[in-house]
């Protein structure tokens, strides 16, 4: 028989399992006071389920949210990253604001609103000019600000941690470094990797046997599998389509300047990107799922679904 597959939080799911409960909070706020450099008295878990006014913007469930005394903080874990990633993350956070001043009497700067994404495969996955930068650097924080670097407004602030920046460490034995941040690291280890870096920690050593609970859960191991076997399925056609040049050739049309090239690359986008929709739907795809792999809400998916019929 082959071995047990062992998932640790690069994926989301598990992420959400072994943070997202009250009697886990000891694990969870040294993450975040390392990951923010705060201090961090307590948390308030919110429902991560955020019901949005607008009928026509999909529901969001995110990774994790909390609350301290003056900063609403979402989590958002990405094992991959692709070209739609940020928008949809800016998305999120301007949201959130949104619900605030809703509920409020008024605009206001009183509260912050914080996004922290763990994201793994910059350095492969992730299709921009820059791409490179990205092995040297470890976290990009991002600001609404102007041309010369005055603030627009003090309310939103997005953390982006290239967990590949940190994982090098372990990879290459570095002791002090791995030491420095093994908060973040320990979420992408086996247990026997785990072992090394849990002596006399107890953070890394509660963190360990949370994450062999959540391994250990048939229930939660028989949602991986069906998920996995639903994403191979969406990657397959995704990557079938990337081969037929569609997304090359759009790039290579912006890069040159051509307009007339970008248009017609971008209309032949679209149309196999609608394609691509309807075949995930006829192989029972979810639709969330669908919806985070193309940017699209599910009321654009089924009218795209609808017209097709």
């Amino acid at each position: 028989m082959g071995k047990t597959k062992f998932y640790t939080c690069r994926k989301d799911a598990a992420f959400k399992e072994v943070f997202m409960k009250e009697e886990n909070k000891d694990i969870l706020i040294p993450l975040l006071e390392k990951c923010l450099s705060i201090k961090i008295e307590d948390i308030e878990y919110l429902n991560l389920e955020d019901n949005v006014d607008n009928v026509h913007v999909r529901r969001k469930s995110y990774d994790l949210r909390v609350q301290t005394k003056d900063t609403i903080l979402q989590v958002e874990v990405n094992s991959n990253i692709y070209q739609l990633s940020r928008a949809r993350q800016m998305s999120y956070i301007t949201n959130e604001y949104s619900h605030y001043i809703t509920r409020g009497n008024g605009y206001s700067e009183e509260i912050q609103i914080v996004q922290i994404n763990f994201t793994y495969g910059m350095l492969t996955n992730f299709s921009i000019k820059n791409r490179h930068l990205y092995d040297k650097e470890s976290l990009r924080v991002y600001e609404v600000r102007d041309d010369k670097g005055k603030k627009f407004i003090n309310i939103f602030k997005i953390y982006e941690f290239n967990m590949d920046y940190y994982m090098k460490f372990w990879y290459t034995n570095d002791k002090k470094k791995v030491e420095e941040n093994k908060l973040l690291i320990m979420m992408d280890l086996g247990l026997d990797e785990l072992k090394e870096i849990s002596k006399n920690d107890r953070v890394v050593s509660k963190y360990m046997e949370e994450i062999e609970r959540v391994n250990e859960d048939p229930k939660f191991v028989h949602f991986m599998s069906e998920e996995e076997d639903r994403e191979k399925l969406m990657n397959y056609l995704l990557d079938r389509e990337k081969k037929q040049g569609i997304e090359e050739g759009i790039e290579k049309g912006i890069e040159k300047g051509i307009e007339k090239g970008i248009e017609k690359g971008r209309e032949e986008g679209r149309e196999e990107k609608r394609k691509m929709i309807i075949q995930l739907y006829n192989n029972q795809v979810d639709i969330d799922i669908i919806s985070k792999a193309t940017g699209l809400t599910k009321e654009e998916i089924n009218r795209i679904v609808a017209e097709k019929k």
